[in-house]
């Protein structure tokens, strides 16, 4: 890509807009920047960048710049069906997104995971099984830094392990990973892809560009991942809990790697049958890409998890506060209300995606949750989901300080808090990381009883 005879329109200063404005900026390319929420934060980034040449562009102005532009660099956070991508598919102009960008600079092995559940953690955990290998890794993307802050620092001997989302593979054609893992496929995000076939769809990009060479690890028991078999190049690697397979499995209580234990699975830290999926996951790229068994195994059952993933806040009164604010769809709550091991007043609500709650209440009935406090825009949806499903023991509120309080005063002595909320946060958040350090926040302000 030619950066100084182009002129790029870059909309969204979030993290991955920032950082890919930056780059075009260091390159000499003409860089227009947009974005129509505008806080203190996000001002302070435009005229930041404006030092560096960069042109601001006022929202009435978004027509004429687009008219100027060659190239739309579209943030995640901005639907490929929005006036603004529409406008420039309209002239023709080609559409990419930060990860697009880098793509095309990677000399890094690429590792790419997508999913809807457990990305993060097995990106992760990737990355720490590469460090213990002596490997220099980054893990970018979805989590962590952008794939394009981190491009130029990556040589042709490290590891990119990088995170992609179903809004970050709307704009991403040409990133070709040695190895792409598909964790799981569930209902989620129908409110911007309209239904499960653009979802789905979605999933199975992460697969198109691979070779005959290159790698596909996908979850065999899961019938929608185990179907994307039929349409890619790559060699397949399975993972699964339910039987032998050419990859990785579980097996007479051990994980195993085409016949190789790797170790006991009562030696991993994590709890839930998700982990487990999570662990099977990295073993396959592991065994990809031949690296220590001993050190793998040793890193795996290590691993203590990622922030905001079903990660224990503190115990107060007698009551244990989890915070599972990464838990924004109903397969990913059910499975951290299904790792608790006390009785349990789970938080649910937020910003609507499009999921049918229905099977959320459903299957909250066979865990150890006990009460549900709903809150959030969300909450008359649940509301209504919960009496369809005859799931009758909740309180309803609206904000969600309000909510976590309800919990704290439901709670009895022994039992969990837990917000997993099947919703994302941006009804009242800018992030669901910033959702898990409000209530954070809240519950480490609890005062302790005398007793």
């Amino acid at each position: 890509m030619y950066f100084k005879g182009q002129k790029f329109f870059v909309a969204g200063m979030s993290v991955s807009g920032e950082s890919s404005a930056r780059f075009l900026l260091e390159r000499g390319a003409e860089v227009y920047v947009y974005d129509d929420v505008i806080s203190d934060k996000i001002s302070s980034v435009m005229n930041e960048l404006t030092l560096l040449g960069a042109h601001i562009v006022k929202v009435e102005d978004c027509e004429t710049a687009a008219l100027k532009c060659d190239v739309l660099v579209l943030s995640p956070g901005i639907p490929i069906d929005n006036a603004l991508p529409v406008a420039f598919r309209k002239q023709g102009k080609a559409i990419i997104g930060e990860e697009e960008l880098a793509a095309n600079y990677l000399r890094a092995t690429g590792v790419a995971v997508t999913g809807t559940n457990g990305k993060t953690t097995t990106v992760t955990m990737i990355d720490e099984v590469l460090k213990a290998n002596g490997k220099n890794s980054i893990a970018c993307g979805n989590c962590g830094n952008p794939l394009i802050k981190e491009v130029e620092n990556l040589t042709f001997n490290d590891y990119a392990v990088i995170e992609i989302s179903s809004f970050q593979l709307e704009t991403l054609s040409n990133l070709r990973p040695h190895v792409a893992v598909v964790t799981n496929i569930s209902e989620d995000h129908l409110n911007r892809h309209y239904n499960m076939e653009n979802y789905i769809f979605l999933k199975s990009k992460i697969l198109r560009n691979l070779k005959e060479s290159e790698y596909a690890v996908l979850n065999y028991d899961d019938p929608i991942v185990r179907e994307f078999a039929k349409n890619t190049r790559a060699k397949v690697i399975y993972f699964s809990m339910q039987q032998r397979v050419d990859g990785a499995y579980y097996e007479n209580g051990g994980i195993y790697f085409n016949g190789e234990k790797y170790f006991d699975l009562m030696s991993m830290k994590l709890n839930g049958v998700h982990n487990v999926y999570n662990a099977l996951a990295c073993v396959a790229v592991a065994g990809i890409l031949k690296l220590d068994k001993e050190k793998t195994g040793a890193a795996i059952c290590a691993f203590q998890g990622v922030k905001h993933r079903v990660e224990k806040v503190r115990e107060v009164n007698g009551v244990t506060y989890v915070d599972d604010s990464k838990g924004t769809n109903v397969d990913a709550a059910l499975k951290a209300a299904q790792t608790m091991t006390s009785p349990t007043v789970i938080l649910l609500g937020g910003k609507d995606k499009g999921d049918d709650y229905t099977p959320l209440f459903e299957g909250l009935g066979s865990t150890p949750v006990v009460h549900a406090v709903i809150y959030g825009e969300n909450r008359f949806k649940m509301l209504n989901a919960a009496i369809k499903a005859g799931f009758v023991g909740f309180s309803m509120c609206s904000e969600f300080k309000t909510a976590v309080k309800v919990a704290q005063f439901t709670a009895k002595p022994g039992q969990c808090v837990l917000l997993s909320p099947a919703s994302s946060s941006f009804d009242s958040f800018l992030n669901y990381e910033e959702r898990g350090d409000a209530f954070r926040e809240i519950v480490e302000s609890i005062n302790e009883v005398e007793k």
